[in-house]
């Protein structure tokens, strides 16, 4: 049997009786997300609740929650809606360890160094498996945007281990893997809470862009952070050490400027560890890492302009205190 926690979420609204129903329908979700994953096979069951118990924003789920209430929250299906996509998160994160070799996921160790890659691929396959069957009790065109959303995510995935084709802007390719690798998920998330909770097209449309815009926004504040604060929880120049290609990186090796050329030699690979703490002081005081700042700027007020232009009411204070969230974590 497992045993569920409270939702922990560092994002507060403004509006305290709208974050208390929220974080009751987290719970419920938490408990429904562990629900899923009690088979009688004990090694699943271990494996499957690993992640969940690890903890997590729980972001995707809120996110759905919230836009319920442009309708009626109560309606059925939505927290099916919530449950099912953040299942779907999960079981990418699973895979995405075991393409990463990563030992670490959120403070504990990641499922394919606990166990195997075998045994983390099966969970996250498993993961997508009861997905899948929540999806099909929802109905055919919530099960066709799921895999819409799905194919979009691999594509972004398949995009970011490709070279990148001539003759397109580095930044422009970039923003668009995050787009699908990140932002489409959000975005459905978005789109599903206030589809089922029968708001208008208009809202649902807003609702879906505006997901994706802020996933995209929160994955540069992540390439940000990684870069600029010491006090995220998270060991500075993790992304360097692996040679991910961020926002700042793009940017620096972008640049032509001859006094950041030990910059782009650094940063054109991964960072050997010895040299970690001057590749982080460089990009720190680079031009890269504000032209970041900018774009992150630039996307957070795109995503405030489609929350405003939702109805009026809590949901849409809600979507306000996000982009708000997202800018002060950057701070």
């Amino acid at each position: 049997m497992v045993t569920t926690r409270r939702a922990q979420t560092a994002l507060t609204f403004s509006d305290e009786a709208f974050a208390e129903e929220i974080r009751a329908s987290l719970d419920l979700v938490e408990e429904r997300l562990l629900k899923a994953v009690d088979t009688d096979q004990p090694l699943l069951r271990q494996s499957g609740s690993h992640l969940i118990n690890a903890g997590g924003k729980r972001f995707r789920p809120m996110l759905t929650l919230a836009c319920a209430h442009f309708g009626d929250p109560a309606r059925p299906g939505i927290l099916d809606a919530a449950v099912a996509l953040e299942l779907t998160h999960l079981a990418t994160l699973y895979h995405d360890d075991v393409m990463d070799e990563a030992l670490v996921r959120r403070g504990a160790p990641s499922a394919n160094a606990r166990w195997d890659n075998s045994v983390a691929i099966l969970t996250g396959d498993y993961l997508f498996s009861q997905a899948a069957q929540m999806m099909a009790d929802l109905g055919i065109d919530a099960v066709r945007l799921q895999a819409a959303t799905f194919a979009r995510l691999v594509r972004g995935q398949i995009n970011e281990t490709m070279p990148q084709p001539e003759g397109i802007d580095p930044v422009e390719w970039h923003l668009e893997i995050l787009s699908e690798k990140t932002g489409s998920l959000i975005a459905t998330c978005a789109k599903f809470g206030a589809w089922f909770a029968g708001a208008s097209e208009e809202t649902i449309a807003t609702a879906e862009e505006f997901g994706e815009v802020i996933g995209v926004a929160f994955q540069i504040a992540d390439d940000i952070i990684d870069i600029a604060s010491d006090s995220s929880g998270k060991t500075p120049g993790t992304d360097l050490l692996e040679g991910v290609p961020t926002l700042p990186v793009i940017y620096a090796l972008g640049g032509d400027d001859p006094a950041d050329a030990r910059l782009r030699e650094l940063v054109a690979g991964p960072v050997p560890e010895s040299d970690l703490a001057e590749a982080l002081e460089l990009l720190r005081s680079s031009k890269a890492l504000e032209q970041a700042k900018a774009t992150l700027l630039q996307y957070q007020e795109r995503a405030r302009a489609l929350a405003q232009a939702l109805p009026e009411g809590p949901a849409q204070k809600a979507l306000v205190d996000i982009c708000d969230y997202m800018i002060e974590r950057d701070a």
